[in-house]
């Protein structure tokens, strides 16, 4: 295969589930379609640092269900919950604001998920990595470190770390590349997870890409 293809929507249907699961009716589709990318990326901005790895949208005739996937639920809760009711109020705010109105008797729902192994998700990885890079660290430094701290959890089994961008300061755009263990990325039942995130610096955006592999995925059925 020549072209290089997003290893999520690769393995979509196989071992992979869809992020946004509803079913749309005759005329609804777009709307719904639109009011996830816009959500989506009002959440993703809204939670930059707060080391949110996925976003996942459900919808039916009785709610709309948002799942937030973080590391550090606390910070997004706050005490006592507020954090919560804001962010409820924010959203749904957000949906009446872009047209997006909830149905007679349809309720928004928030879940909080939280992750345990921070260091097995490439999406906060790769805002470890930004995080790192904004902060003026030396770039293969930060590379060399996050591999080695990714390769110390017991079910990873492969990673690479992708920078390109005016690394360094310098002058003229470049790409590094490091990796480490194996990456399988032709094979589908092979559990890889991606993500890209940005580095704002203020001589221009450093891009960033992270796979890791966590071994294969088999049929529960066949033993």
């Amino acid at each position: 295969m020549s072209h290089t293809v997003h290893p999520y929507s690769h393995r979509l249907g196989i071992i992979r589930d869809w992020k946004s699961r509803w079913f749309a009716g005759k005329g609804k589709y777009q709307d719904y379609l639109k009011s996830d990318i816009l959500l989506r990326e009002f959440l993703t901005k809204k939670f930059r640092g707060m080391y949110v790895a996925d976003i996942e949208i459900e919808r039916n005739e009785k709610a709309i269900r948002i799942i937030i996937k973080t590391s550090r639920p606390g910070v997004i809760i706050g005490r006592q919950g507020e954090g919560a009711q804001m962010l409820r109020a924010d959203i749904l705010a957000f949906i009446q604001k872009h047209g997006g109105k909830l149905q007679k008797g349809q309720d928004l729902k928030l879940d909080i998920e939280e992750i345990r192994n921070p260091e097995s998700n490439a999406a906060i990885v790769a805002y470890m990595i930004a995080e790192s890079l904004e902060k003026r660290l030396p770039f293969r430094r930060v590379m060399k470190q996050t591999i080695e701290k990714v390769m110390a959890n017991r079910d990873v089994k492969g990673v690479r770390v992708f920078l390109g961008g005016r690394l360094g300061g310098a002058e003229m755009a470049r790409v590094e590349d490091m990796k480490k263990g194996q990456i399988p990325l032709q094979t589908l039942r092979a559990d890889i997870d991606f993500a890209r995130e940005k580095a704002h610096m203020t001589y221009g955006d450093i891009g960033i890409k992270v796979w890791i592999y966590k071994g294969e995925i088999f049929n529960k059925t066949n033993k």
